[in-house]
């Protein structure tokens, strides 16, 4: 056991979890790849849990957060502040949400639950809908409507929960059905949930599960439950904190590829937009922005120092079309990673869109999750210099591959190397 990590066990909670038997300190890092203390180079496809977005030390970011600490980092929300107001120009104009107002956090944890905040106080009721898998964040109210259990650690909430069917579609009782089907079975449960129980404040649900194991409905399902949610005036919270800015390559929003009934009323962010600064936020309509009828402010969120990183990265982004490159690179990488999973008896479904793709692993013959396999691989592309992550629900085990959206075409080919070699010597 290194010194560091014996120190880490003496000061930090017992449930922090760090990945690896031999957990890894990350020193450095360049464009696609990050160096350990050990001197060890690895290729990163998990970018920080999904946050390193562009690149490890873009120029153009480390450039504006030098200069912005050199004048100040700080003043907090009682204060005007450029960079914030710049950055939510940006923001709001590329949401698709009309009148839109935006509001920073420092995570997305905090994302959601100002969302909730927002829109139990917009509706008057306690009362939110989730998807089952789901994972929203680690505080006290995000737990409370996380429908997965190996991230829930209390069922105490100050929200009441229902949970509807929809937010993964190879499993569960309507996996056997075709997409039209499928779409009006969960469509069917919604209705006979709303049925039971009074007016909802909102549905929250994540175009592409995250932590569940990037699983994600047919095109469509969020537009029909829209339709659905708009008869009762229940709100559409789209929590984009993994989905957001290009990832899933077809689309800017994962909410875009279910855009039929028009947009979600809020969206929650974070992670990739400050490609490692400490932002997240919600995007509201102005009437549910400003439903709250007391003071607020935050502290930390908005700060000048993470809106100029903010800044920097989504014009380094929406410059290079790194979504466009999500697309071209995510496809050959799938596409790579589905010629390996036939041959493989342990590999159950490779899926996923753009530069999130995720990997369901199962015991050979059966379909039972294998949580001991997709722990080996995690191993063993970490010994052949790859960096993957980990996800799933009660039943179910993933790989998680989402490298910075820079991603080129041979780094794809050797990270789907590596993996390759990793899921052969597992099966």
């Amino acid at each position: 056991m290194n010194d560091l990590y014996s120190r880490h066990r003496q000061v930090l909670p017992d449930w922090l979890a760090l990945y690896y038997d031999e957990p890894i300190e990350i020193t450095h890092g360049e464009g696609r790849h990050v160096w350990d203390s050990a001197g060890n180079k690895y290729l990163d496809f998990f970018g920080g849990i999904l946050t390193t977005m562009t690149a490890h030390a873009l120029p153009e970011v480390t450039k504006a957060v030098a200069e912005q600490a050199g004048r100040i980092l700080h003043s907090s929300t009682l204060y005007l502040n450029r960079p914030m107001v710049e950055l939510a120009e940006r923001i709001a104009q590329v949401s698709g949400i009309p009148d839109a107002r935006v509001f920073f956090t420092t995570s997305g944890t905090e994302a959601n639950d100002t969302a909730l905040l927002l829109a139990t106080a917009y509706r008057r009721s306690n009362t939110v809908l989730a998807m089952r898998n789901s994972y929203h964040g680690r505080s006290f109210s995000t737990v409370g409507i996380t429908g997965n259990r190996g991230w829930s650690p209390t069922s105490l909430s100050p929200l009441q929960t229902l949970y509807v069917h929809g937010g993964v579609r190879s499993r569960g009782p309507y996996a056997g059905l075709d997409d039209r089907a499928f779409i009006d079975a969960c469509v069917a449960d919604l209705k006979d949930v709303l049925g039971h129980t009074r007016p909802p404040a909102a549905l929250i649900a994540e175009p592409v599960q995250g932590v569940g194991g990037f699983t994600s409905p047919p095109d469509g399902l969020y537009a029909a439950f829209r339709e659905v949610l708009k008869e009762h005036g229940v709100l559409w919270i789209a929590d984009e904190v993994q989905t957001g800015w290009g990832r899933t390559g077809d689309h800017f929003w994962g909410w875009q590829a279910h855009a039929r009934s028009g947009p979600p009323d809020l969206v929650t962010f974070a992670k990739g937009i400050g490609n490692g600064a400490s932002i997240g936020g919600v995007i509201a309509r102005a009437e549910i922005m400003n439903c709250l009828d007391s003071n607020s402010i935050s502290t930390f969120g908005g700060t000048q120092i993470t809106m100029a990183a903010g800044l920097a990265n989504l014009t380094y982004l929406l410059e290079h079309d790194l979504q466009g490159n999500a697309r071209r690179v995510g496809g050959l990488l799938i596409e790579r990673l589905r010629a390996v999973a036939a041959q493989l008896p342990g590999v159950r479904e490779v899926r996923g869109r753009g530069l999130m793709i995720g990997i369901e692993l199962t015991r050979p013959g059966t379909d039972e999750a294998d949580p001991q396999a997709a722990a080996t691989v995690l191993e063993t592309a970490r010994e052949g210099g790859l960096l993957i992550g980990k996800g799933g629900g009660h039943d179910t085990s993933a790989l998680r591959i989402a490298p910075p959206l820079s991603l080129t075409v041979a780094e794809a080919e050797e990270g789907a190397a590596i993996l390759e070699r990793a899921l052969r010597s597992t099966y």
